[in-house]
């Protein structure tokens, strides 16, 4: 491992500081989960030491990591799930911020290997579809990464299910992810507690395709 120089400690503060979304929304259990960001103008990326403990997590417990998820700064060793998203980064130049988490309803639904399908204004606005289902992968190598991009690239959903495992979310910027991983899990609960009375009704593409764009490019401050 590598010694703490405390490169990057501004961004490494502020990625500490959004995994507390991820506790305060309830999307992940002990130490499961993780956010990372691309460092910007540099071919490395911050994310998540494995196995550290939420309460305790401070700027020291994220690990700045090469884009081929080799740890560069930092004595904590990276999260589990670094080659993924390095694979990600290496191959999506347009993600900054990826998430990951386990959150029961959504990962209900990556059990079942089901997408959820578009049947909420909201699911329109933030994922422009329905949230899809990306391929079974196992931990460690960047198999994970492989599927995202597989899944992702060319698709307007920020979210995937991938199955049996649970959700991984990109976007402009780890904020941006980490917003995705909410409203993935808020959607997968509603729709969920929507098929206990019934059938959904989906919505229709060009309403989707309309609503998509009004949020994307209307809607709040500009």
């Amino acid at each position: 491992m590598t010694t703490e120089q405390g490169t990057h400690r501004p961004q490494r503060e502020h990625v500490a500081a959004l995994h507390a979304h991820l506790t305060r929304y309830e999307l992940v259990t002990w130490t499961s989960g993780n956010v990372s960001e691309r460092v910007p103008g540099e071919d490395l990326f911050v994310i998540k030491g494995s196995g550290v403990e939420y309460d305790q997590l401070t700027w020291e417990g994220i690990t700045v990591c090469d884009l081929d998820g080799n740890p560069v700064d930092g004595v904590r060793a990276p999260s589990s799930d670094t080659a993924a998203h390095a694979y990600v980064y290496r191959n999506m130049p347009e993600v900054n911020g990826q998430v990951h988490t386990h959150s029961t309803y959504a990962a209900a639904w990556a059990a079942r290997h089901e997408e959820i399908p578009c049947v909420l204004t909201a699911m329109a606005d933030e994922f422009g579809g329905p949230i899809p289902v990306g391929p079974f992968a196992l931990i460690g190598d960047d198999s994970i990464g492989q599927g995202i991009v597989e899944t992702l690239k060319g698709h307007r959903s920020p979210a995937v299910l991938m199955k049996n495992h649970g959700v991984f979310t990109i976007g402009p910027s780890a904020k941006a992810a980490v917003k995705a991983a909410v409203m993935t899990e808020d959607v997968a609960r509603t729709v969920h507690l929507s098929r206990q009375l019934g059938e959904p009704i989906p919505i229709a593409q060009a309403d989707i395709d309309s609503l998509y764009a009004r949020y994307q490019n209307v809607y709040g401050q500009r």
